[in-house]
């Protein structure tokens, strides 16, 4: 096995191992945020959702937005495997199963938090296999002669895609984390490609999407172009199959043999940038997690190049100075305000300072401290909002922020699954295309969808990109590089056990905004939750939400799933509320001074929804696993044994 390469590392950045290639053997379907009334309805926000219940195991628990890939990840952890074995088999079942986001053509993020020493030494672990830019990528590669940017190339076709990691992620996972090895716990997704699935009406309904049409592979595969499938009739991959068959059996062909051939053959014949080299460059990294701290629980998440992690992190932060169900249930007008004030001033900090962390540094054992965190509660006022334009930073805490980075964020067509094991190992996934089936091209004849993440960069200073967003050169275009993400995979665990000689050792670790080594005679804590959701700028504020539900509101971990959410990110200064909010809520912030947005409010075909929580809780007393299915999609799925 190749040995690891150690990154460099300062004060500022986090230790990473560069895993070499050959070591490998929300959701909203179609438009950001703003634009949600073209997107299809998915179902309404429960009306009851206080009253929805959960479900429950006692041994194992796999939840996801489709319930195929819930039953591969779970018939895997019944034949033995562990949470890492059926996380890999959700992640390729998911790409067969769920184009709009599910993927071996994109990239994402794994999170795994052992139970004990029995797995990787009892040391959580994140495996970032995010999409990088290709090494013929340039800062003007979007720019026509006269430096305006291209309507839609970073988006649609063949200059839209980055070398995908998906399949260097995943199967790294299972050769360094998993028992059952690549041919099992793949099986179940070869089985759906090539037999088929029934599609349920929703999925069969995404298939009409445009940018599928305007590629021939494509619109063949997808589209039958233009017999379109209709809901309950079985979807067929063959080539899909074929495919994962020959990654099952040798995964490093997809970055170094005939595979990666065919891949680099198919971009060059079409006019696309991904080359056989950058294939053979790409590398898994496997980084330090983060570790934040919250009512007495550890907060296991992501690092950069997710943004995910530290803003959340900055949100408890400063949320634990509060007292937050003395101030009203769930979702009212007085805990509103303090979470969104919360929001606001970390999203500020997101804009400033972050980045891939390969190419910047970044403050954050300063973001993450907690005298940082008290100076920022300062500056809350009990009832009115501080508008974005007048929010002035805590002075000697962090660097002078020289240029607003304004980075992107992931689009909603991403998919996020968690998985408990009878071990109580824990694995939190986040992976996407970016928009909805990606760039909308298909590998001919490999049968894959290829991402769209190059629009995650930055194609010309102070022009919005897909999402409206304005950026900065920090985010500019450069071989090799990783756009920064929201994706926010993250689990929570009560603190390590520990004999008395190894407590203090634990308590200086803790310390540390990074995760350190468990010290020695100690034991991983209790799970307690298993977290994430896509949504693109809102991924960040769902995951807070949901944890602050249940953690300081005792909803279950259903109820939790299904609440309406609301969200602030700084800029714009707005605070959006899901289309089903009461509207004396938001009335009720209108009159604080806020200015609001429902979604889709006048929009009477589209529910007004994002995001997607698929969520695990154990609870603390039994140790019985809770599943939440979010209920805002239709054919997800939470079951356990």
């Amino acid at each position: 096995m190749p040995t690891f390469q150690p990154a460099s590392v300062d004060s500022f950045r986090p230790s990473v191992r560069v895993l070499p290639s050959a070591t490998v053997s929300g959701r909203l379907l179609c438009l950001p945020l703003a634009l949600l009334a073209a997107c299809p309805a998915p179902a309404q926000v429960p009306a009851n959702y206080l009253n929805e219940q959960p479900v429950r195991a006692r041994h194992a628990m796999v939840v996801t937005i489709h319930h195929d890939a819930t039953d591969a990840g779970l018939q895997i952890l019944r034949e033995g495997g562990n949470a890492v074995d059926a996380a890999v088999a959700v992640g390729f079942a998911l790409a067969v199963v769920y184009p709009e986001a599910g993927n071996i053509g994109g990239g994402g993020f794994m999170l795994i938090r052992p139970s004990s020493r029995q797995l990787n030494g009892g040391q959580p672990v994140f495996l970032d296999y995010r999409e990088e830019a290709p090494g013929s990528a340039g800062a003007n590669m979007y720019l026509d002669a006269a430096g305006n940017v291209i309507p839609q190339m970073s988006i649609t076709g063949f200059h839209a895609s980055g070398v995908p990691g998906a399949v260097a992620g995943l199967t790294f996972a299972e050769q360094h984390f998993g028992r059952l090895g690549l041919a099992k716990v793949m099986a179940p997704a070869i089985r759906l490609a090539r037999e088929g699935f029934a599609l349920p009406a929703q999925e069969a309904g995404d298939l009409h999407a445009g940018n599928l049409a305007r590629f021939a592979a494509s619109r063949r595969i997808f589209q039958r172009d233009g017999n379109y499938y209709q809901p309950g009739e079985i979807f067929r991959q063959p080539q899909l199959a074929a495919t994962l068959e020959r990654i099952a059996r040798n995964p490093a062909t997809f970055y170094h043999g005939k595979m990666a051939a065919q891949i680099a053959a198919f971009e060059a014949a079409n006019g696309g940038m991904i080359t056989a080299q950058d294939l053979a460059r790409y590398r898994v990294k496997e980084r330090t997690p983060l570790l934040g701290h919250y009512r007495g629980l550890q907060v296991l998440t992501a690092p950069p190049p997710s943004s995910g992690g530290i803003v959340l992190i900055e949100i408890l932060n400063m949320l634990s100075g509060y007292n937050l169900p003395s101030l009203g249930p769930d979702r009212s007008a007085n805990q509103i305000h303090m979470i969104v004030e919360a929001f606001r001033r970390a999203y500020m900090d997101r804009s400033d300072y972050l980045g891939d962390p390969d190419f910047n540094r970044m403050p954050l054992e300063r973001m993450a401290s907690e005298a940082y965190a008290a100076a920022w509660r300062k500056t809350i006022g009990p009832f009115s909002p501080t508008p974005s334009a007048k929010l002035v930073r805590p002075a000697g805490f962090l660097p002078a922020a020289s240029t607003p980075l304004h980075p992107q964020l992931d689009s909603n067509q991403t998919t996020h699954f968690s998985i408990v094991d009878a071990d109580g190992n824990a694995v939190s996934s986040t992976y996407t295309l970016n928009f909805g089936f990606g760039s909308g091209v298909t590998v001919d004849p490999l049968g894959f969808l290829l991402n769209d993440e190059m629009d995650d960069f930055t194609s010309k200073v102070g022009v919005p990109n897909g999402f409206g967003l304005i950026q900065s050169s920090a985010n500019a275009i450069a071989p090799g590089k990783r756009p920064l993400s929201a994706m926010t995979p993250t689990i929570v665990s009560e603190p390590p056990v520990c004999p008395a000689s190894a407590k203090a050792v634990a308590e200086r670790q803790s310390s540390s905004v990074y995760y350190l080594p468990l010290p020695a005679g100690c034991e991983p804590g209790k799970l307690r939750l298993v977290l994430g959701s896509p949504g693109g700028s809102t991924i960040i504020t769902t995951v807070a939400n949901d944890l602050i539900s249940v953690v300081d509101n005792h909803l279950n971990i259903q109820a939790a799933a299904d609440a309406p959410r609301f969200h602030h990110q700084y800029l714009p200064d707005i605070l959006q509320f899901e289309k089903a909010f009461p509207v004396a809520t938001v009335d009720a912030m209108k009159a604080r001074g806020y200015s609001t947005r429902r979604a889709a409010e006048f929009d009477e075909k589209s529910a007004g929804v994002w995001g997607d929580s698929e969520l695990i809780e154990v609870d603390p007393a039994g140790g019985e696993l809770l599943g939440g299915h979010d209920h805002r999609h239709t054919f997800g799925k939470a079951a356990g044994y």
